[in-house]
């Protein structure tokens, strides 16, 4: 397999309703909860190309585009940008889709590190 074969196949989509218990007092997600559903899709799309034990060592500027708001679905693609020897990066973007209108925009992007440890938990290299 190539390695754009292995990026594309790695490619992580996951989709969430927003609800409100995951709202501020202005009735959008959570910044906070944003950052943590975007790691989780990261890092799913870093241990699906490497099928290896990996861990979050930095997030790169992350950018807040548009709120989201309660009562929409957001969309969450991860996909391979940067592959080292024992690091790798992941892009994820969060899109809003409206729960009863055909539309679709970006509301959010940012960039993880992951490193590939072994059972000692050292970095290992990226098989």
């Amino acid at each position: 397999m190539t390695l754009e074969e292995k990026i594309n196949n790695s490619k992580t989509t996951i989709f969430k309703a927003v609800f409100p218990n995951t709202t501020n007092h202005y009735d959008t997600l959570f910044g906070g909860t944003a950052m943590q559903l975007m790691d989780e899709t990261a890092f799913i799309t870093a241990t699906r190309f490497s099928r290896q034990p990996m861990v979050t060592v930095s997030s790169d500027r992350i950018d807040f585009k548009k709120p989201i708001p309660a009562g929409t679905i957001v969309e969450l693609v991860g996909r391979v940008t940067y592959l080292g020897n024992t690091s790798i990066k992941v892009r994820v973007d969060i899109f809003i889709e409206q729960m009863y209108e055909d539309s679709r925009e970006k509301a959010v992007s940012g960039e993880f590190t992951f490193v590939a440890i072994d059972e000692n938990k050292k970095p290992t290299q990226i098989l």
